[in-house]
């Protein structure tokens, strides 16, 4: 999400980010016309065992997301499962922000 706007104090987190943004275009044309699908994932603040003792901060993290909620790791999982299906078969080069809307607001 940060790749998408500005947060303070996280401008190397931010700039990986953005740097997979990049890669996954470049790789797209690079590696498409091999046949080859190069997407990603921007996932938004997920619940999983890595940020169960974040309690409250993770809720905050969500700010104006119309979802209000953190997501769960299986809504992530299944967007990362969709993009690697034959129904996503005409899909390349985009990060697919699952993030509650988060980055829409």
């Amino acid at each position: 999400m940060v790749a998408e706007y500005g947060n303070v104090g996280t401008s190397l987190y931010g700039a990986s980010k953005a740097a997979v943004v990049s890669l996954t275009k470049t790789w797209a044309a690079e590696y498409g016309p091999r046949g080859i699908r190069v997407n990603a994932v921007s996932p938004g603040p997920t619940f999983t065992e890595g940020t169960a003792a974040m309690g409250e901060g993770l809720r905050r993290l969500v700010g104006p997301a119309p979802a209000g909620r953190p997501a769960q790791a299986e809504e992530i999982a299944n967007s990362i499962v969709f993009l690697a299906s034959d129904q996503a078969s005409y899909i390349h080069g985009v990060t697919l922000a699952v993030d509650g809307g988060r980055t829409a607001v």
